[in-house]
């Protein structure tokens, strides 16, 4: 038996297995596109150890895509049919496997709970816990995790930066920015290609709203990160969302056709990114031309596709304004039966959350606004539910916002831009249109002072 870099029993006793799963783990912590091959690697170098089948699955995994549940079953099978020579640690593992393939992630949690109880340095399982507890959305658990293997560690351990990158984000998630920030800078710092810790950096600027160094932070060469999957595009995205903020609208349209819409994938995180800001834009009155018809066309072979609650949103958002309404009807139709006939955490909250999200979406594609809010004011404590980040999530407080104005709510509307522009003090957008609800609400001199808000906003971004 052999020891991985992180000083954890492998079950294989082939140097080369050993050296292409710690490739593997790298690679996955890096968000390179070549952990997939490691993994094949390992997988020929020992096709009788456990892991070699556990790891393939659990990467299978991170796609998030109900279709793939019959490759991640074969991996598993064969994980499962070599346990009886794996560790303790990785028939734990296995089994955390299985919950995710059964769609029971918090089970999934308390199986990673165990391994790391006595084995605090597992980066893998750490790793993977993390990302789970991220899409359920529960950001204190997400910081509590790391929390409790943080005295196991210090700057001599191997991979203590990915560690430090990881509580940066979940800080920046508990809302606690200040503490957040130097983990993320010192993680960065010891590794410049750890690109979860400059996109955890990327979410405190954004949550503070420091426009102009969060686009410094992420202005970097257009080749940078052609090595990294699609991590990649979301940290272009990510440069998109400070641009967007501060008015620099030519360069958010650059960055979508140049840099996180390049090439037309049905990826979930691609379909967030891009639905997200096309909606983003329209909301500020900017014409996107034919880019929801392209990305529709992506979504349309994903309609069956639950895997991921966040993403079935997106999925309407892009059908919805390409007009392609029956499709719309389909997911609606889709989502029923996954709420009536699965017992996975995505069809727990179908019924209570997703679907009525996803019709809120619908409405506002017909300019049914009055429906789109009476859809959105009883869910909208509950998004977290959903997973994904404050930054992702917030598309849907800007879609009620938006519903209400449109549809002349401006009571409504101007209670909840006063939340907003409390929150988000720094944006300008947000401030432009609780001036339009102060303005419907006939309170011009507000109105007038919630402008000039604005331009000062604008003139601090530019």
């Amino acid at each position: 038996m052999l020891r991985d870099a992180y000083g954890l029993d492998l079950s294989t006793d082939s140097p080369d297995a050993l050296a292409a799963y710690d490739a593997a783990v790298r690679s996955y912590l890096e968000f390179r596109l070549d952990a997939i091959d490691h993994a094949k690697a390992m997988l020929e170098a020992d096709p009788e150890c456990a892991m070699s089948h556990c790891l393939r699955g659990i990467l299978l995994t991170g796609l998030q895509s109900d279709f793939l549940a019959g490759k991640i079953g074969e991996a598993l099978a064969e994980a499962e049919a070599r346990a009886g020579s794996a560790t303790p640690r990785e028939r734990l593992l296995i089994a955390a496997l299985r919950a995710i393939l059964e769609g029971d992630p918090p089970r999934a949690i308390l199986v990673w709970d165990r391994i790391l109880e006595d084995h605090p340095h597992d980066l893998f399982a750490l790793r993977l816990q993390h990302n789970a507890i991220f899409w359920l959305g529960r950001a204190h658990g997400m910081r509590d995790a790391i929390a409790r293997v943080f005295p196991a560690w210090d700057e001599s351990r191997p991979g203590y930066g990915y560690l430090l990158g990881m509580y940066c984000f979940a800080l920046e998630e508990s809302g606690d920015y200040a503490r957040a920030e130097p983990y993320g800078r010192r993680a960065v710092a010891m590794n410049e290609d750890d690109v979860w810790s400059i996109h955890a950096v990327a979410h405190v600027l954004e949550m503070q709203g420091r426009l102009r160094e969060g686009s410094e932070w992420l202005s970097r060469p257009p080749d940078i990160w052609d090595d990294r999957n699609p991590m990649r595009e979301h940290l272009w995205w990510h440069l998109a969302m400070f641009e967007i903020e501060r008015g620099r609208i030519d360069e958010v349209l650059a960055l979508y056709d140049g840099r996180f819409r390049a090439k037309p994938t049905d990826f979930y995180l691609d379909i967030q990114n891009c639905a997200s800001m096309l909606w983003r834009l329209e909301c500020r009155d900017v014409d996107v031309g034919e880019r929801w018809e392209e990305l529709a066309e992506a979504c349309a072979g994903k309609i069956e596709d639950h895997a991921l609650a966040f993403t079935e949103p997106h999925h309407v958002m892009a059908l919805g304004r390409a007009g392609r309404f029956d499709e719309v009807e389909r997911v609606f139709e889709s989502l029923e039966e996954c709420a009536e006939r699965r017992t996975t955490w995505a069809a727990s909250i179908a019924r209570r959350l997703t679907l009525p999200l996803c019709r809120a979406v619908a409405a506002c594609c017909r300019g049914d606004y009055d429906e789109a809010t009476e859809l959105l004011l009883p869910i909208r404590a509950d998004y977290p539910l959903l997973g994904a980040s404050h930054a992702q999530r917030d598309v849907f407080a800007q879609l009620l916002n938006e519903a209400a104005l449109r549809g002349h709510r401006y009571r409504l509307a101007r209670g909840l831009l006063a939340e907003r522009v409390e929150l988000r003090p720094s944006s300008a957008d947000s401030w432009s249109k609780y001036a339009d609800a102060l303005a419907g609400c006939g309170e011009a001199e507000a109105s007038a002072a919630a402008r000039a808000r604005a331009d000062e906003c604008r003139a601090a971004a530019a």
